[in-house]
């Protein structure tokens, strides 16, 4: 079972890489605007902008997943779901982790391969920067790793408390997410960023 020290880990982890993830479609856009400045207007181009491009949406959304895991952000269709019995929910959820898991697997392990093979064949882009594609494939492959380690052990925690009899539980935690819960985190927030002597002030 996770613990509450590995869950506020687990937290910290995937906030700090969907963080980073930011910054680097930040830096993106940046360097695709200086792009189309120099092109327009000095007739200058620095050449391998829509590679690097590539690179960078590729690890971001990989470095996201595990963000988009614990904030229950992935899409589910639960228009079913929500009317069915609390037990056969439950079965569902703990179902769909699992399934989850075991594809986050299955991406870890073809990038893995992936990697294998280019450090093997010392593989390089065939583009004008000639890029060690291992470069790139190793912070993909770190993120896919995140994600595959956080998937594997929510589905086991989904299954120990499916296992125990922890119906409600599971719903609570693994559940679509409902517009009453983005409700709650947007009240979360705004506490958060409104400082306390202006929460307590009554309206005029």
């Amino acid at each position: 079972m996770l613990t509450q020290k590995f869950q506020l880990a687990a937290h910290k982890l995937a906030h700090g890489a969907a963080i980073a993830a930011g910054y680097a479609a930040l830096g993106l856009s940046l360097l695709i605007a200086f792009e189309v400045i120099a092109r327009k207007f000095f007739n200058f181009s620095l050449q391998g902008v829509d590679e690097i491009g590539g690179y960078v949406l590729a690890i971001g959304v990989a470095f996201s997943f595990a963000y988009a895991l614990l904030h229950r952000a992935h899409t589910r269709v639960d228009m079913l779901l929500v009317k069915l019995p609390v037990p056969l929910r439950a079965f569902l959820n703990t179902l769909a982790m699992l399934l989850l898991a075991a594809f986050a697997a299955f991406m870890l392990w073809r990038a893995v391969e992936t990697l294998r093979e280019t450090l093997e064949f010392g593989s390089r882009a065939s583009t004008p920067l000639q890029t060690p594609l291992w470069i790139p494939q190793t912070l993909w492959g770190l993120g896919l790793g995140v994600f595959a380690l956080l998937a594997v052990l929510l589905a086991l925690r989904a299954l120990s408390l499916l296992l125990h009899g922890c119906f409600a539980s599971i719903n609570g935690e693994f559940d679509p997410r409902s517009a009453d819960d983005e409700l709650d985190e947007a009240r979360q927030d705004y506490g958060a960023s409104v400082p306390e002597s202006q929460q307590r002030r009554s309206p005029s």
